[in-house]
């Protein structure tokens, strides 16, 4: 499946924000990427080009493709609710994002790989389909031979973050996806509005 492979710290230049988590190269540079680094004179933004950045923005946070992206948005669209609300909902509702929530990996590009090799369980049953969308109450569980694993042991001691819609049992390496969270409830700094009225004109 595609992926970007490529320097996430350009990434995160480009945005001004570290979006993939912790990066000591974009606090150094935090400055967009480009040969004349900090000094290159901007000019101002059209409205397109900041909507489009945020929509880029979203999807490399959350590690969505155009299409998968796109179709998110068309189904938002149709329930009910807040658009662009429902679309962030759907986003952190992914099981590749809830595993990474929980503290079962380190980055949601290590909880995707954590899923499609098939380590993770949802309701008992192995789910190796990272886009799976989870419901209320489901319970998401690392599988019983992957436990060992020196890269879930290692980030599930490293993991200190609590999440209000998320419960964790470190006994026995599962955990229940409560609720969905309501948008005051998901950290990411993303403005919704601006990717409705892209895909709306």
């Amino acid at each position: 499946m595609a992926r970007y492979t490529g320097p996430k710290t350009k990434i995160a230049r480009k945005f001004g924000e570290a979006i993939y988590g912790e990066d000591k190269s974009f606090e150094k540079r935090n400055y967009p990427p480009g040969q004349h680094g900090a000094n290159k004179r901007r000019g101002k933004k059209s409205e397109y080009a900041i909507q489009l950045m945020e929509k880029q923005k979203a999807k490399y946070t959350y590690g969505i493709l155009e299409k998968q992206f796109r179709n998110m948005f068309k189904k938002a669209t149709g329930a009910p609710g807040i658009t662009g609300t429902v679309l962030l909902q759907y986003c952190e509702s992914r099981l590749d994002n809830v595993v990474f929530r929980m503290g079962v990996s380190p980055s949601r590009s290590g909880a995707r790989q954590l899923v499609s090799h098939r380590h993770i369980t949802v309701n008992g049953e192995i789910v190796n389909i990272p886009s799976y969308q989870l419901q209320a109450g489901d319970v998401v569980a690392v599988r019983e031979k992957s436990k060992s694993l020196d890269a879930i042991t290692s980030s599930l001691a490293n993991s200190s973050k609590v999440y209000e819609w998320i419960t964790w049992n470190t006994s026995t390496s599962e955990g229940t996806y409560v609720s969905v969270p309501a948008r005051l409830q998901i950290p990411e700094n993303i403005n919704e509005q601006l990717i409705v009225e892209l895909y709306s004109k």
